[in-house]
């Protein structure tokens, strides 16, 4: 892919060996890929996690301090009271079976996080060959399967954003906006961090986060250093 001649002069200019997170987020900051919009900015690990291993699963959730800086859509698959309250709380969409029916059968996904009631899932499971794969599939440990879709509806809006490890090893979450100031993306790249390090299995030895890369979405990624564990 040819890259643009900003990309190549921040990239000559970006450190080539790894500084401290503040350092990080201040050059990103200086050298942001694109001027036409808001980029987001992202936090990149990789994990010492045994990817062949079934049972050393790394998901969660993390809520940034500053927020996501996303206007979050969210879709609730909830009736009775439980409709009632996600739809006071802000939630984008709410319903059950003329949802679920227009994810199976227009493959709608037009929203950023999903809950549902713990009753309510004994439909939504039906809709997991497309969520599923978009990781958009309600699940306990993320807090999106509960029966409080009130209070989960304000968390997603709030800035409560998952992470998960995927079939490489790799571990990608959302920090901000680059338009935050430098000490809130710091206070959420933290929060990030730490989130990660607490989901690290007990059956996972030595250093969990093997390495780290704070990036903007159009822009260079600089590596991080990180306390030792």
């Amino acid at each position: 892919m040819k890259r643009s001649k900003r990309y190549q002069n921040t990239l000559k200019a970006a450190p080539k060996k790894p500084v401290s997170i503040a350092e990080a987020i201040k050059f990103i900051k200086e050298h942001p890929g694109s001027k036409k919009f808001d980029e987001t900015v992202d936090v990149s690990m990789r994990l010492g996690a045994d990817i062949t291993k079934t049972d050393t699963p790394v998901r969660g959730t993390v809520k940034l301090p500053a927020g996501s800086g996303k206007d979050v859509k969210v879709v609730v698959f909830a009736g009775g009271d439980h409709a009632e309250e996600a739809k006071a709380a802000g939630a984008d969409f709410v319903g059950l079976d003329d949802l679920i029916d227009k994810i199976m059968k227009e493959g709608w996904t037009d929203f950023d996080v999903a809950i549902a009631t713990t009753e309510a899932m004994k439909s939504v499971r039906k809709c997991a060959r497309v969520l599923g794969p978009r990781g958009l599939m309600p699940n306990p440990k993320t807090g999106t399967v509960t029966d409080d879709p009130a209070t989960a509806v304000k968390e997603a809006k709030a800035g409560k954003v998952d992470f998960r490890m995927d079939k490489t090893g790799n571990c990608c979450v959302i920090a901000g906006k680059l338009s935050f100031d430098a000490d809130k993306i710091l206070a959420n790249v933290n929060a990030v961090v730490e989130a990660v390090q607490a989901a690290k299995p007990n059956n996972v030895k030595g250093v969990f986060i093997r390495s780290l890369t704070i990036s903007s979405t159009m822009g260079v990624g600089v590596p991080c250093t990180l306390a030792a564990e």
